[in-house]
């Protein structure tokens, strides 16, 4: 090889890692990438998830003191239910 194509090889290289660079921070910068606050202040998670076919789910969400049953599908987002949230369960007793 030439040193002329080692260059261009070389050339080629760092401008595909800078545009893979620029991406990310084009993408932080719209906060597509960060990930999710991990600690106690959060409000709102999913307790359970349950696939009723391949288009529709069941979701247990918890946002602060109370639980929400969802019914997600691509015909619409529905909540069925709600109600107060349990307290969580221990988990050096077995369940009966």
């Amino acid at each position: 090889m030439d040193w002329v194509e080692w260059v261009r090889a070389l050339f080629a290289l760092l401008a595909t890692l800078a545009l893979i660079g620029l991406a990310f921070l084009v993408a932080r910068r719209l906060g597509m990438v960060g990930g999710v606050r991990q600690g106690a202040d959060r409000r709102l998670r999913v307790v359970e998830s349950l696939m009723l076919d391949p288009r529709r789910k069941l979701l247990l969400v918890r946002c602060d003191d109370r639980e929400h049953l969802l019914l997600v599908g691509p015909g619409g987002d529905r909540k069925l239910d709600t109600a107060p949230a349990k307290p969580a369960q221990t988990t050096g007793e077995p369940l009966a």
